[in-house]
């Protein structure tokens, strides 16, 4: 039996991979529109365990389960409502979850908890988010929405703005955007959560890089805005909390200062940093992301499961 095509981290895909994704997603997309789905995964099962709240990326993975045919069991809140809250290991249950599924989504509130059940796994487990670690489902879709605005990734610069440090959805984008001639990152957050070094270092052998903390100054220079929240639990210091909230918000000023061509990019929840009438505005891709996700995801799920299918 083959071993299982398990998804933890970005580094793991190669362009190759990813574009052949990106193709089928598009793929999908157009069985979607055209016929309401397929049924390329049904008979299979989708078991859904979330340690950490999630809307956009748990109903994403159920709907394109059932978009493929698929059946899917879940829980929201395994936290507290399953056998975790007993002192159970992440390890004995995926693999009690395991018996009822072929393929398991995992969000886990630690670092590293998605990689632990990864390891024991007789089927394939996908990294819905593991604390502050990665997120590397988001940045796929992410990265399949700037590839459809602008055909391509060479030359783009991207500014990744917020929470940086313990932003797991921008650790994981920034991963794959270095894996392509992209022109320039900017870095764009307060001190206190500015990027891992770990992630700096590895991001320098690969695309240029700059840290700043003034969105507006740069972002005349972009074409991709992907802002995020800051959150709130992680500055020690309520003040410079609050001091950061205004520099790091799409403002008149910074939708002024950017580029016609430019998008802006979040991966949702958001609080104040993108207020509500930037919604019309035309760079906004915010919930287009949403609806690739779908078809995003739709593509992930029958990869990982058609070997099964095969067998």
């Amino acid at each position: 039996m083959a071993e299982p095509l398990h998804i933890i981290e970005a580094q793991q895909f190669d362009r190759p991979f990813m574009e052949t994704l990106f193709q089928r997603s598009t793929e999908l997309k157009q069985v979607v529109e055209e016929e309401g789905g397929c049924d390329l995964l049904r008979n299979r099962v989708l078991v859904v365990l979330f340690y950490q709240p999630s809307t956009r990326t748990r109903l994403s993975f159920e709907t394109a389960m059932s978009r493929m045919g698929g059946a899917v069991v879940s829980t929201e809140n395994a936290l507290e409502f399953s056998s975790h809250s007993k002192g159970e290991s992440i390890e004995d249950t995926i693999q009690t979850v395991a018996c009822y599924g072929d393929v398991v989504v995992l969000r886990h509130h630690q670092e590293g908890g998605v990689r632990r059940a990864a390891r024991v796994s007789p089927v394939p487990v996908i990294n819905a988010g593991d604390g502050p670690g990665q997120h590397p489902t988001q940045a796929l879709l992410d990265m399949y929405t700037i590839r459809n605005e602008f055909g391509a990734f060479d030359g783009l610069t991207v500014a990744l703005v917020g929470d940086l440090k313990y932003g797991r959805t921008v650790h994981s984008l920034a991963y794959l955007l270095a894996k392509y001639p992209v022109k320039k990152l900017y870095l764009v957050a307060p001190e206190q959560v500015e990027m891992p070094p770990r992630l700096i270092a590895h991001l320098q052998k690969r695309v240029e890089l700059e840290s700043c903390t003034d969105l507006e100054a740069v972002a005349g220079d972009v074409d991709v805005v992907y802002t995020t929240r800051l959150q709130q639990e992680y500055f020690e210091d309520p003040l410079a909390y609050q001091r950061s909230l205004g520099r790091y918000t799409l403002h008149q000023g910074v939708l002024a200062a950017m580029k016609e061509q430019a998008i802006i990019l979040h991966p949702l929840p958001r609080n104040d940093e993108i207020p509500y009438q930037v919604d019309l505005d035309p760079r906004a891709r915010y919930f287009q992301q949403v609806r690739n996700g779908l078809y995003l995801r739709m593509a992930l799920l029958e990869r990982v499961l058609m070997p099964t299918l095969k067998a």
